[in-house]
């Protein structure tokens, strides 16, 4: 309906999206008002509203230059429609989980206008709908129920720009208890609720007139800060960069910061210890959150201990004459060990932990797998782990025998309580985890708890690529200088390796030359400068050219590793268009839009949050997978992940998953692909840093093709990097040992 310019309010039903900006909320869309003409377009906060639903909506009527009339909307509410048109739209729109468009059909067919009111009063009546047994009944009834509450929710948050899927959250969450909890401790929701960060929360608590410079505000700032700098990869903060950096985001003064802080260390929310810094005369006032600073302690105790213990669950190799042992073992593998292969293959035998590390092309595979030829040769317990599926597959190629992602192997249960831990550790006298430079400090602490006194833990990895996506750098931590922790680098490229291009490149970048770009039939260089020509030319890489000639596929095979998430080369930017490449829309085939994303059977996802409430064990940040069905009558998706395991989401839980034709180089640790596309551009500039792009290289198998700028190679080649993380587990490791 056309009011005044302004406070103009227009029902209609939500036909389809055409655009959604995840973070700002901005969605187009199309809109049937019901009146028999053309559909009309809405613009502005819709952000939640879903296909299907009866919207009234307020704002102002406008007119653009290029699409023309539009309406702009300032807010809306959802209305339950009252023509059979509108009904069976409704219903059929997912909303009510148990209920799809086939179904919506059958019951506005048996019910007419009726059909929501016998929903709501009498579902009993549903059995009336031929096909329609007690079973469904039930649960469309409890969906409906559940609806409803949800619905309550979503209007009180409606004020508060809190879109449909984190209402749905909140109501998961706290249940009957949701409004109280948003109108009274607001701020709980940024720490219980996947999806609500400190900037939400505090707009919903100033809805509610909690003060600005309110301490629970305050405290909530500082424990957000502390955070957000874990998931960056630290442990802790310094606390006046703690201090500093919650000012920028409470806007208060900096005494009530500090106040408030005192606060939150006596109430033992956070933590507070002098660490070492920079000047070893000048200690750092680290502010920990408390699982953090509890792990550090516990996993540098726990590996002073492992090492220190007199039992040896590998005693054969106390006295082993050892040249009789490595002549075996060359009779039964074929191959000599080098001299620092032998004294990892030693060191692994006899130590109760070591390390081993090296670049690619060193032999740290074929020194693992003699290792535990070896060990096996005296009938030893071998445990073989990764922190992923697709390397824990790789381990178990290599070895022969089976290995397991570190959370299986941990049996991790709903809440990440480990089912091995020192109460109960593994059966095992050797321990073997490859890829270790991916192990952050909760989920390395957790396994190092499992170790049983007298086992051996061989950590297996390559220091020199990026740390961990979790807090802390434990790798990079254990080989610090003066560690107690045993540990041998392969640095000699074997014959066979050094004729690899990708080999050969990744060392010359890690050396910081720039890789050889002339005579390689496995490393590639497509130069473009502008990051939109380079973003679509990384499309025509990945779904024409390489499968052309190198007969790879491109979902399976091709991995897209992108220096950041953002841009126009960035990760978000070209799933997009490789989506449209590679999984374009099918007629007949279903697919479900969340915010700006659109999902469809066979695309290639990632999970972006650890949740232990999923699978056997749990599905952890990083962990990859393809659609392999999608339920509009159910409201889930189906995510088949590289560990061969069915992982259900609903609808209202896709904000978990992101699409995965590219990805951050970050995301990509631990992984291995036939073939790595690499788009550097100097869009990315300030994230073109040697670490980022040998890690990159040494993702790939067989071929690397680089596309974009020789200025930002050269960038990436010269930049060694940003500092290191805020930790100090290297120096609880070289304090001395607790007492037994």
């Amino acid at each position: 309906m056309d009011g005044s310019p302004r406070g103009a309010v227009l029902d209609a039903t939500l036909e389809r999206i055409t655009f959604a900006n995840e973070e700002t909320g901005y969605t187009v869309a199309r809109v049937d008002t019901g009146r028999g003409g053309e559909l009309v377009t809405v613009v502005g906060a819709l952000l939640g509203a879903q296909p299907g639903e009866a919207l009234r909506m307020r704002g102002r009527w406008g007119s653009h230059p290029q699409y023309g009339r539009q309406f702009h909307v300032e807010d809306y509410s959802t209305v339950l429609p009252a023509t059979v048109q509108g009904i069976r739209r409704y219903l059929g729109s997912g909303l009510i989980k148990g209920i799809g468009p086939r179904l919506a059909d059958r019951i506005v067919e048996h019910f007419g206008t009726a059909a929501l009111d016998v929903i709501e009063q009498t579902p009993d009546r549903l059995i009336e709908v031929p096909k329609l047994g007690p079973k469904r009944t039930k649960l469309i009834a409890a969906a409906w129920e559940e609806q409803k509450a949800i619905k309550e929710v979503m209007v009180f948050l409606q004020g508060v720009g809190v879109s449909t899927s984190l209402a749905v959250k909140i109501y998961k969450q706290y249940t009957d208890d949701a409004i109280r909890v948003v109108r009274e401790e607001p701020y709980r929701l940024a720490g219980d609720v996947w999806g609500i960060g400190f900037k939400t929360a505090d707009t919903i608590a100033k809805a509610v007139g909690i003060p600005h410079d309110s301490p629970q505000r305050v405290k909530a700032g500082l424990q957000f800060t502390l955070s957000e700098a874990t998931g960056n990869g630290n442990c802790y903060l310094p606390e006046l960069e703690l201090i500093a950096e919650a000012i920028k985001i409470l806007a208060v003064d900096a005494g009530l910061v500090a106040e408030c802080l005192g606060e939150l260390v006596e109430e033992e929310g956070v933590v507070r210890e002098e660490v070492p810094g920079d000047d070893a005369e000048n200690p750092t006032a680290a502010v920990y959150l408390v699982p953090f600073h509890r792990a550090e302690i516990s996993l540098a105790s726990r590996m002073r201990r492992l090492l220190a213990t007199s039992a040896d669950r590998l005693p054969a190799f106390a006295d082993v004459d050892w040249s009789r042992a490595l002549d075996w073992l060359r009779r039964s593998t074929g191959a000599e060990l080098a001299e620092a292969q032998e004294r990892a293959v030693r060191l692994a035998l006899t130590e109760r932990v070591a390390v081993l590390t090296g670049g690619p092309g060193c032999g740290k595979s074929f020194t693992v797998r003699s290792i535990v030829t070896l060990a096996r040769a005296k009938r030893a317990k071998v445990v073989l782990a990764a922190p992923t599926g697709r390397a824990a597959k790789r381990l178990t190629e290599l070895t022969g025998h089976e290995a397991a992602t570190v959370h299986r192997l941990l049996e991790l249960k709903p809440g990440g309580d480990a089912a091995y831990d020192a109460d109960r550790p593994l059966d095992a006298d050797l321990v073997v985890v490859d890829e270790a430079s991916m192990l952050d400090l909760l989920l390395a602490n957790k396994l190092v708890k499992a170790i049983a006194p007298g086992a051996h833990l061989l950590l297996v990895g390559d220091v020199d690529q990026l740390p961990s996506v979790g807090a802390g750098e434990v790798l990079r931590d254990l080989l610090a200088p003066d560690t107690p922790i045993p540990h041998v680098r392969l640095d000699q490229i074997f014959r066979q390796a050094a004729e690899s291009g990708v080999v050969t490149n990744a060392h010359r970048i890690n050396s910081g030359d720039h890789p050889l770009l002339k005579g390689m039939d496995d490393f590639f260089l497509f130069p473009v400068d502008e990051a939109e020509a380079a973003a679509e030319l990384t499309v025509d890489v990945v779904a024409r050219r390489i499968p052309r000639r190198f007969g790879l596929d491109p979902r399976r095979d091709i991995q897209v590793l992108a220096p950041m998430h953002r841009g126009p080369a960035g990760a978000g930017a070209l799933n997009l268009l490789l989506q449209e490449a590679l999984t374009p829309p099918r007629d007949g085939l279903p697919e479900r839009r969340f915010g700006g994303r659109i999902f469809r059977l066979g695309d290639k996802v990632t999970q972006i949050r650890n949740n232990y409430d999923k699978g056997a064990n749990g599905v952890f940040n990083g962990t990859q997978g393809v659609v392999t069905a999608l339920d509009q009558d159910e409201q889930t998706l189906t995510v088949r992940t590289d560990e061969d395991e069915d992982i259900e989401y609903e609808f209202s839980e896709l904000d978990e998953l992101v699409h995965a034709y590219a990805v951050t180089i970050h995301r990509s640790q631990g992984s291995e692909y036939p073939c790595v596309v690499i788009p550097v551009t100097t869009s990315a500039w300030m994230m073109l840093q040697r670490n980022l792009l040998y890690t990159a290289v040494t993702r790939a198998k067989k071929l690397v093709v680089l596309v974009g700028s020789r200025r930002a190679l050269g960038q990436a080649v010269r930049t060694v990097g940003s500092g290191r993380r805020h930790t100090a587990l290297d120096w609880r490791l070289r304090r001395p040992a607790p007492r037994s």
